[in-house]
């Protein structure tokens, strides 16, 4: 995967502060001296041959040049580590950035209770320490909700937003190197919370986490959600079999029928802006069964649907800018604008790039990686198990002569016969979980990563 970034430098202070941005969202400040002692480190436990060069320090005071030099070879140093697979995979490197990004929020280490969220709504409080790594959050919901150690892989936690009228916006997934909790508290809004949802886009999984109770109970959760915010679409029929197999209480039949149905464990993210098959387009994108599915409409009103395979893709990438806004003190606030882009075999011989502009970009490029790291793993005949229980990203290159599948025509017209979705939020019953709380107040939650990005900004003159 390639990877851009844009950095900001402002002179502020005699004293030298790099903001590191982690996919255009701020992670933490460091000093020069911080990530020079991060590296010797890095080269004492690695060796010289291994380790990236890092930037030298200067004698003297650094002028702006020299400043905007420096950001740029730290910038290039942190992306080196981090896509190497034995660096950026590290303890050693991931410690590093949850102490930095601990320390950054001023969050002393103790003991705090953590709400995190299932699929419909209900909570689950888990005791941690605002220090704990997003691996040890996960395992103590795991904990609370008596869900077995060999299926605590398949699931993970994410970072969403809520929107008034009760949508969810999927931000990101939390990462190894990220502190659930200062994540959480440091965005200071009631509108972020983190959620407990599967890791893995192949169905033939559910089997698996189907076999226990719990497993059972929150893929019939994420099942049911789905349904009724339409990620998942049912006509009327289906949603008569539903209906009665939910008034049975037959969770596994009720999960293997939605597995039938379209868009069955898609991600689903907010209206946004392609430039295919035109400029300007709006567009729904979905993330799932191996592929990001369009709803494009087109500037003359017409609707088109298509997939884009992971399979033909040849590459992919995230990039990000800056721009100043005003704001009515006059004072100069930061957007961070978002572009996936992907270069897809639209027919033999012939490549494009196809881009999508998103403040969920980084998402669905996680969506992307993962799914092609579950291939991956199978083609080589891999145990998806073990994969899910490895609790790091280290990125799978692909060959760029990697075979090619078929995938169906982009951009068919939809279906006009398509039943509407039918929601079922007021016919299905709720489901029975070990540890979840009562409360289900949306001012009862509050909210940060992903792994790749890392932009720079440079405060002040040089620390020595």
């Amino acid at each position: 995967m390639h990877y851009s970034v844009q950095v900001i430098v402002q002179t502020m202070s005699t004293t030298a502060a790099y903001n590191i941005h982690v996919n255009g969202v701020l992670h933490c400040r460091v000093r020069y001296s911080q990530l020079l002692g991060l590296h010797e480190q890095i080269k004492k436990e690695h060796g010289n041959n291994l380790v990236p060069a890092f930037p030298p320090k200067k004698i003297f005071t650094l002028t702006p040049n020299d400043v905007e030099q420096r950001r740029e070879q730290l910038e290039k140093y942190m992306q080196a580590v981090r896509q190497d697979p034995m660096l950026g995979a590290s303890e050693m490197f991931n410690s590093f950035l949850r102490k930095a990004q601990q320390e950054t929020q001023q969050i002393p280490t103790e003991e705090v209770p953590l709400e995190i969220y299932l699929s419909n709504g209900q909570k689950v409080e888990v005791n941690i320490l605002t220090s704990d790594q997003t691996e040890d959050v996960l395992e103590a919901v795991a904990s609370k909700l008596d869900l077995p150690d060999e299926l605590v892989g398949y699931f993970s936690l994410f970072l969403v937003r809520e929107g008034v009228d009760g949508g969810l916006t999927f931000v990101r997934k939390l990462q190894e190197f990220e502190l659930p909790y200062v994540s959480v508290t440091s965005l200071r809004s009631s509108e972020f919370h983190i959620i407990l949802r599967k890791s893995y886009w192949d169905t033939a999984y559910d089997s698996d986490v189907m076999d226990n109770r719990v497993g059972l109970n929150l893929l019939y959760t994420q099942t049911v959600s789905d349904i009724d915010r339409g990620w998942i679409l049912v006509n009327k029929d289906q949603h008569r079999q539903l209906k009665s197999l939910q008034e049975k209480g037959s969770k596994k039949e009720f999960i293997r029928l939605g597995q039938t149905l379209k868009y069955f464990g898609y991600i689903k993210f907010d209206p946004c802006v392609t430039d295919f098959p035109e400029k300007g387009c709006h567009v729904i994108v979905s993330a799932g069964n191996n592929e990001l599915n369009f709803q494009v409409k087109l500037p003359n009103e017409q609707m088109k649907e298509g997939s884009f395979k992971v399979t033909r893709m040849r590459c992919w990438r995230v990039t990000s800018s800056v721009t100043l806004t005003s704001t009515p003190s006059n004072t100069f606030g930061m957007n961070w604008n978002l572009e996936l882009a992907f270069e897809y075999l639209m027919s033999k011989d012939r490549l494009q790039w196809v881009t999508i502009t998103s403040p969920q970009a980084i998402m669905m490029s996680i969506c992307l990686q993962s799914m092609v790291d579950e291939l991956m793993v199978k083609k080589s005949g891999g145990s998806i198990k073990k994969m899910l229980r490895k609790r790091h990203n280290g990125p799978l290159h692909r060959s760029e002569s990697q075979q090619a599948v078929k995938s169906p025509p982009l951009l068919d017209s939809p279906d006009p016969n398509r039943d509407q979705i039918v929601k079922l939020s007021t016919k299905l019953s709720s489901v029975s979980l070990r540890g979840i709380s009562a409360s289900n107040s949306a001012n009862d939650i509050s909210g940060n990563d992903f792994h790749g990005n890392y932009a720079f900004e440079g405060i002040g003159d040089d620390d020595l």
